[in-house]
């Protein structure tokens, strides 16, 4: 098979986006899953608000399970790419093969704790008598697919790091397509209810899984999973490196699960499952807004790592560079949109948008430039270059600012916050790249 990308030889800049891209919108249709379970479930005749929320109390406990995937998907991939880049074909086959097999493990694990556990641990974590029996229903049935899961969305990141972004696009997108599908036949036709979306889920990952499973084992794929060569140490380091992401994820699900907890003894029986299930829909926004983003860095990390085991440094920052930046663009936007959303209610929002996209436009370019190489290498071309670039920018900064601050009379603490925020941005990546490149 053909590769879709070569992550040591294309152009940097659109080998990012197009890792990058259908990365995020691989993310971001993940999200759909819970959204439109979400959606159905609130519409049941009757019961629909105190089903929701009884889904909205499993939801961060099943993305506390889906952060085992990260753990470990995103823990070897990057170790992985290393190897291909160093062109160590068979240390990357081991990872791959020692990730397959620590999947399947935890999935097992996790099933074998969470069905005993079930009903204290949702009571604890914001379920009240009127909601568990929805909740216990579709937590119960979704942890009989967590096999599916994990693989589907751990092996997706093997498949990204080999050059198959669209492929690991295609197969989140067909999860997601077919639970979209499936959701009103079994809970409306079926009359199954929340089990019905459960279900729905389900069958949706194992389709996922499938095709992840199929790839991977497949003639085609550079590296595809074997059996044997199962390593104490090397699980170790997979573990290692995939902590970080499994924390941050770990750590914003107990948020939420602390918050749900919280809401439903402050609410009392009266108002408890009305708070929840306000918290369940603005939770669902919350994952559109930040899974994106995860899915950018996620995707495109595993070009850093392939050029890191190929020692082609300069890849690498220039990868860094614009990798940045598309997350800064990804931020401002949704700055932006958010910010023109609310306008009428909260100006605020936006115009720190619009201060953090006047700054990321002016001083982004200039970071850049110093990000390929050493000041002394362009000390010929400093003032021709970056001086005349820098006072264009300027130029065009005092323009923008006096469109925003004497036209539209924009609060001056949200444009300095977005330029700030910008600045820093910018300079903070330049300093990081250049100690790395130090070294």
């Amino acid at each position: 098979m053909k590769l879709e990308n070569n992550l040591g030889t294309d152009a940097i800049r659109p080998l990012v986006l197009r890792i990058a891209i259908p990365s995020m919108l691989a993310q971001f249709v993940s999200v759909l899953y819970s959204i439109v379970d979400r959606i159905y479930i609130s519409n049941i005749p009757l019961v629909g608000e105190t089903a929701l929320a009884g889904v909205g109390v499993c939801g961060p406990v099943v993305t506390l399970i889906g952060a085992f995937a990260s753990l470990i998907g995103v823990g070897g991939a990057p170790l992985m790419s290393i190897r291909m880049g160093a062109g160590k074909t068979e240390e990357a086959r081991r990872i791959l093969s020692n990730s397959f097999l620590m999947l399947c493990v935890c999935s097992v694990a996790l099933m074998a704790v969470g069905f005993p556990l079930r009903q204290p641990m949702l009571m604890a974590f914001g379920a009240s008598d009127a909601t568990y029996g929805y909740a216990n229903t579709y937590f119960t049935v979704y942890l009989c697919g967590t096999v599916f899961n994990l693989l589907a969305l751990g092996l997706n990141q093997f498949i990204i790091c080999q050059g198959y972004a669209r492929k690991g696009m295609i197969s989140v997108m067909l999860g997601a397509a077919l639970n979209i599908v499936l959701d009103p036949v079994f809970i409306f036709l079926f009359d199954m209810g929340v089990a019905g979306a459960a279900v729905a889920t389900v069958l949706s990952q194992l389709v996922s899984c499938l095709y992840v499973l199929r790839f991977l084992f497949g003639k085609s794929v550079p590296i595809a999973i074997t059996f044997g060569g199962y390593d104490g140490r090397l699980m170790l380091r997979i573990l290692a490196v995939g902590m970080t992401p499994f924390l941050i994820i770990g750590v914003d699900n107990i948020m939420i699960i602390s918050m749900n907890a919280i809401l439903q003894s402050y609410g009392g029986a009266e108002l408890g499952d009305r708070l929840v299930t306000c918290a369940t829909i603005a939770q669902s926004f919350m994952l559109v807004v930040t899974m994106p983003l995860g899915g950018i860095s996620a995707g495109t990390g595993t070009i850093l790592a392939y050029n890191y085991g190929a020692r082609r440094r300069d890849r690498i920052l220039k990868a860094q560079a614009f990798i940045a930046g598309l997350c800064v663009a990804y931020v401002t936007a949704l700055f932006l949109l958010g910010g023109g959303a609310i306008f009428s209610a909260t100006p605020w929002f936006f115009w720190f948008g619009v201060g953090l996209g006047i700054m990321t436009l002016t001083f982004w370019s200039l970071a850049r430039f110093f990000l390929r190489a050493g000041l002394g290498e362009y000390s010929t071309a400093f003032l021709r270059v970056v001086l005349l670039r820098w006072g264009g920018r300027l130029l065009l900064l005092t323009g923008l600012l006096y469109l925003a601050l004497i036209v539209c009379k924009a609060p001056v603490t949200a444009i300095l916050g977005g330029l700030t925020a910008g600045a820093a941005t910018a300079l903070i990546t330049f300093a990081v790249a250049s100690r790395n490149a130090r070294r």
